[in-house]
């Protein structure tokens, strides 16, 4: 068990690596990975119930503990991602697919490797936690909404649809492992180690599936979406610490709402827009999989080296 514990860990650590690994697989290898595809769904419900097994009532003290702080993270990973993306939609040509592609991933959650490499940055972590378990239980009602709100001009949106499909494939699994949490903690406690592995497993065979399933359109058009997501991504960073700062908060704060706003759940985007649009508008999410878990380890080092005196102090005080 130890050996598995070591190697979940290593596979955590390096879980960029094993992204762009499986992604150029899936082009190299379409015919292998498309028949992933029916299982996409199901790979991000095992990934959402290894959230629930790792939430605790401490993510949601946060929540009462520091609304204001929880507040400004929610706000910018609702406000600045969806907006940003509509922005791009219309700076930059596109074809429709593409556009609501770029808007759904824009609309979906916080991604859970956001709290990771908000530990690395030497950020807030307690916060970016919070901001991911609020913005994950808030996604079947607000991504939805947005989606429909801002995708409809590109392609038609069934809002109902979209609200079942996240409560099926984010909700149910999450209140499952929870409970088990709950019923079993022994069990599950020694199953944690392990989540890192499962996780990234999953992640990296929907982003393979779905570059599989859109080989060709990514030949056509793979530049243009990604200088797209690049922008899309440094933006949400910049413009997430930048909100943070107005606000007042503190610099470790600032990091941590900064990762949280840039960095997405692009596995519920590329589900949904497998299930609702079309295998090109997953292709967004796929490429966003890829980039901001490297994006997210180049800034979190960033990051890691810049300390005001309250961090410092904390730091002192702790070693």
């Amino acid at each position: 068990m130890k050996s598995l514990a070591t190697f979940s860990a290593f596979v955590g650590k390096t879980f960029a690596i094993w992204v762009i690994v499986f992604a150029v697989l899936g082009f190299f290898f379409p015919e292998t990975f498309k028949q992933i595809a029916p299982w996409i769904v199901t790979l991000l419900s095992i990934i959402m119930f290894g959230m629930g097994l790792t939430l605790s009532v401490d993510d949601f003290r946060e929540v009462v503990k520091r609304p204001f702080d929880v507040t400004i993270g929610v706000l910018g990973q609702f406000l600045i991602m969806p907006l940003l993306a509509v922005a791009l939609t219309r700076i930059i040509p596109m074809s429709p697919e593409v556009a609501a592609g770029v808007i759904l991933v824009g609309c979906c959650p916080g991604g859970t490797s956001s709290n990771v490499m908000t530990y690395l940055s030497k950020g807030d972590v307690a916060l970016s936690v919070a901001c991911t378990s609020v913005t994950t239980l808030a996604a079947p009602i607000v991504t939805p909404f947005l989606v429909w709100m801002f995708a409809s001009q590109y392609l038609p949106v069934d809002g109902w649809a979209m609200f079942m499909s996240i409560v099926k494939v984010v909700l149910v699994p999450l209140a499952l492992g929870a409970l088990l949490q709950k019923i079993v903690p022994s069990l599950v406690k020694a199953a944690v180690p392990a989540l890192p592995l499962v996780s990234v497993t999953g992640i990296v065979l929907i982003v393979a599936a779905v570059v599989a399933g859109s080989k060709g359109k990514i030949i056509e058009s793979g530049l243009l979406i990604f200088a797209v997501v690049v922008l899309h991504n440094g933006l949400g960073y910049l413009l997430g610490f930048f909100a943070a700062k107005a606000a007042g908060l503190s610099l470790a704060k600032r990091k941590a709402i900064a990762i949280e706003v840039g960095m997405q759940n692009s596995g519920l985007g590329a589900a949904l827009a497998t299930a609702y649009f079309s295998p090109l508008a997953a292709v967004p999410s796929a490429i966003f999989s890829v980039w901001h878990n490297i994006s997210g380890a180049l800034l979190s080092n960033f990051f890691s080296g810049r300390l005001d005196e309250e961090d410092k102090k904390k730091l002192s005080q702790t070693a």
